[in-house]
């Protein structure tokens, strides 16, 4: 019985026996759990989907939708409040919010490598710790003012330090996911700011644990002293007992084999458990499981098969209950007359102030350009998870009133909503070459002004790696110095599943940032890539510079003809979207790759070739004594089969290289009926002008074949490079000719033959266009019979007009061991 004579209300149950038996669900604790669950992510994701156009975190649609459902908006319905969000259910809702969390941070700290704090340079510390000092003093003035008109009674020293660490700290996690969304992720923009974020994040929770030691019941000042220290002794039994153990455990994972599920039953059992013991010390249950995460290793395939089992069910779940949670304590009506709103304003002024001022004034002072300063300064400004973290252990430990919580919500919100519109004002990285700064957009120009050829090839996955080296290898030419600088692009998917930053993760190891080797001795396939190109350098003496695009896959191709453009390559090799299956058929990779290749082909600023591989690559690398190939070129006539013949002549000048051109001819009794193999595109007759360009690369084709006659005169050897006319007087004779080539090793057609030998092969039912008749003709009809790769060209034209395209994203890194054949 109460005090008042009213019966106090017990707990609820689990479980209603349903609506049919006269009961009603909502009272009970199960079901009304899942209504409210089933509420918060359907607001939260449809406020994402309106943020999306302005490009928001989704953090920002999770929060608003927290204020919301809460007493601000929704939560002034008492009627709502009570159905829905009855106190007596608040308790199981924070239970299970406060578990996810308990998880997200473990994520949060798995991500985070202490080993790149080592590496991380003195501009990103500088800038991290400008973007703390500078804020924390700042707080702490603040919440001087803030003692003396609305939080008057406040424990003054923990107020103090929770005020400071509220304004100095930069969500590393939502910082990821934006500079991802603005195609920022692999810049240097993006490189300091997450290495900057990631030590002020670091630092950001070891001052709360003081603040949260500082805030405890107890009177004297020996308790809050026994709580830090414990706090130091737990970290230390972690790293020097715990540690072993989880890598032990992840030395049992190997490679490409699935994990055990005992090891994530036991890794998760570690994570609660530290949780229990650091809330027995009376710091709070997240830093035990952020400080499992911060230990546990991250390399090999442990560390990646736990983040894909625990991170959709945490982020997409049990965070969003998180934000209700919190929203549900946020009520923006006690922020009343002028004095509070003067206040807001001025909370915001400082946070924004302390980190944009700090970071451009050391960013300056460090050499940093002043767009880039100012980008830098905008994203460490940003606030979110961490943040309402910080603010609900304050507000649940009695140190901050509702209104100073409500206040600093709206100071989170506002700081992150403007760090992107403000980020893409200042800071433009995409801005495009002159035209007389980018020459030689095609293989043909390059090879007539004797400059040296820069290709571009993008690869998806390690697959594609051994055919990559054997074709550089080819394209090599011959052994003089500096003719080859090569850009290798991995092509990264940015989904709403991925985390930003383990992406940031993979690309430090895949890109220049991270070509230190690992020497551990895992085999993870990001540095299967590192040792596969960085080999190759070191032994064929080219330029070989790892790249990676990391966006949706609705404009990765944005990146790609970007990066092209400033680097000014002459050709952009993409791999096709199938694959050869052990059976020898076809099998689709993805069909968004094909969409790639059809919008870099469009709006590419130089040639584009697609590759089709048979196993042009092989098992293995060979060493480039023991190379060789057998090419043949299919040419019929046109800009793209002049584009094929350069790159082939190109080719030919590396001593293992075999190369055969065949002309087709039209008889005078030729036939040019409709054959029907391919569709008709880009179809065209040859132009005079065509034709006598055309007559002057066969003629330089055959000044090679003289020349290099002439040095064999006087040895046995006979010429690699083969010259043939075929005159044929139907189609039915071309398949022939094309069928006594098929032993070779690669064919290089254009995409677009001219002429009247080609005007006739056209493509009827051609899920292909993107490879042109001679390309479909070679890998899907029945007509020709080969095993041979084909290499699909398309010469840049200067006509066709290109759309402006999206902001580069390419590693480069002061200690870089491979740099530009020419600077830029």
């Amino acid at each position: 019985m109460g005090t008042n004579g009213t019966t106090c209300p017990g707990p609820m149950k689990a479980t209603s026996n349903g609506v049919f038996q006269g009961e009603n669900p909502l009272k009970h604790a199960l079901p009304l759990l899942i209504l409210q669950i089933c509420i918060v992510l359907l607001l939260t994701r449809l406020l994402a989907f309106l943020l999306r156009p302005l490009r928001q975190p989704r953090v920002i649609a999770e929060i608003v939708g927290g204020i919301l459902l809460g007493p601000s908006a929704l939560g002034k319905s008492s009627k709502f409040l009570t159905t829905v969000f009855p106190p007596r259910s608040l308790t199981v809702l924070d239970t299970l919010a406060n578990l996810g969390l308990i998880f997200f941070l473990f994520l949060v700290g798995l991500e985070l490598d202490p080993k790149s704090l080592k590496r991380t340079g003195k501009r990103a510390l500088s800038i991290a710790l400008a973007g703390i000092t500078l804020p924390f003093i700042l707080g702490i003035g603040t919440s001087f003012a803030l003692r003396s008109t609305i939080a008057d009674g406040v424990s003054k020293a923990p107020f103090l330090v929770f005020m400071g660490v509220a304004l100095s700290i930069t969500a590393f996690p939502v910082l990821a996911r934006i500079l991802a969304e603005i195609k920022l992720l692999t810049t240097d923009v993006g490189k300091i700011a997450l290495s900057a974020a990631a030590v002020n994040d670091v630092a950001a929770w070891i001052l709360l644990a003081l603040a949260v030691a500082l805030s405890g019941d107890g009177n004297s000042p020996l308790t809050s002293l026994w709580v830090f220290l414990a706090g130091c002794g737990f970290v230390l039994f972690c790293i020097f007992v715990v540690q072993p153990g989880i890598k032990l455990i992840a030395k049992r994972c190997p490679e490409g084999e699935p994990v055990n599920e005992l090891y994530v039953c036991c890794t998760l059992g570690i994570v609660l458990a530290a949780s229990f013991v650091t809330d027995l010390i009376g710091i709070h249950a997240l830093f035990g499981a952020f400080v499992i995460g911060v230990i546990f290793p991250k390399e090999g395939n442990f560390a990646n098969a736990l983040v894909e089992k625990v991170e959709d069910l945490v982020s997409g779940l049990f965070l969003p209950l998180y934000f209700v949670s919190s929203g549900l304590k946020t009520d923006v009506a006690t922020i009343q007359g002028a004095q509070s709103w003067g206040l807001l304003v001025l909370v915001i002024f400082n946070a924004c102030f302390g980190k944009i001022v700090g970071t451009v004034l050391v960013s300056l002072y460090c050499k940093v350009p002043l767009d880039e300063s100012l980008a830098l300064g905008f994203l460490m400004n940003t606030k979110g998870l961490v943040e309402l973290i910080v603010l609900n252990i304050g507000k649940d430990r009695g140190v901050l009133n509702d209104q100073i919580f409500a206040i600093m919500v709206l100071m989170a919100i506002f700081t992150t909503f403007m760090t992107t519109p403000l980020v893409l004002a200042v800071y433009k990285p995409g801005k495009s070459l002159a035209k007389g700064d980018y020459q030689n957009r095609t293989i043909e120009e390059t090879k007539k002004s004797n400059k040296p050829l820069r290709l571009m090839f993008c690869f998806q996955s390690i697959m594609n790696i051994p055919t990559i080296v054997n074709l550089i290898e080819a394209s090599r030419g011959s052994n003089r110095k500096e003719t080859l600088s090569v850009y290798a692009m991995h092509l990264m998917e940015l989904s709403e599943r991925s985390s930003a930053v383990l992406m940031a993760h993979k690309v430090r190891k895949n890109g220049l940032p991270f070509w230190n080797k690992d020497k551990t001795g895992n085999n993870s396939s990001s540095d299967m890539v590192v040792v596969a190109f960085e080999a190759f350098r070191r032994l064929s003496r080219v330029s070989v510079r790892p790249m990676t695009a990391i966006s949706a896959m609705a404009t990765i191709h944005e990146d790609i003809c970007q990066s092209a453009e400033r680097k000014s390559t002459a050709m952009v090799i993409l791999p096709f979207h199938k694959h050869v299956r052990l059976d020898r058929t076809w099998e689709t990779t993805r069909n968004d790759y094909r969409w790639i290749n059809k919008k870099v082909m469009e709006e590419a600023p130089c040639s584009v070739a697609i590759l089709v591989d048979r196993g042009l690559g092989g098992t293995t690398r060979v060493a480039s004594s023991d190379f060789s190939l057998v090419i043949t070129v299919l040419f019929f006539g046109g800009n793209d089969d002049r584009e094929a013949l350069a790159f082939a002549m190109r080719m030919a000048e590396h001593p293992g290289i075999s190369l055969t051109v065949v002309r087709f001819i039209p008889s005078e009794e030729f036939k040019p009926e409709n054959v029907k193999l391919e569709i008709i595109e880009d179809q065209a007759s040859c132009s005079g002008d065509t034709k006598l360009i055309d007559i002057e690369a066969i003629s330089d084709l055959k000044a090679m074949i003289e020349e290099q006659e002439s040095s064999l005169s006087n040895s046995d050897s006979e010429s690699l490079i083969v010259y043939e006319e075929k005159i044929v007087k139907c189609y039915k004779e071309v398949f022939e000719v094309i069928k006594e080539c098929s032993k070779s090793n690669l064919f290089l057609v254009g995409k677009s033959p001219e002429g009247s030998v080609a005007s006739g092969l056209h493509v009827e039912r051609s899920d292909t266009p993107e490879l042109g008749p001679i390309g479909n003709l070679l890998t899907a009809s029945e007509n020709v019979s080969t095993t041979a790769s084909v290499l699909v060209v398309q010469q840049y034209t200067a006509s066709r007009v290109l759309p402006v395209v999206g902001v580069t994203k390419d590693i480069t890194t002061e200690k870089s061991l491979v740099e530009d054949s020419e600077s830029r």
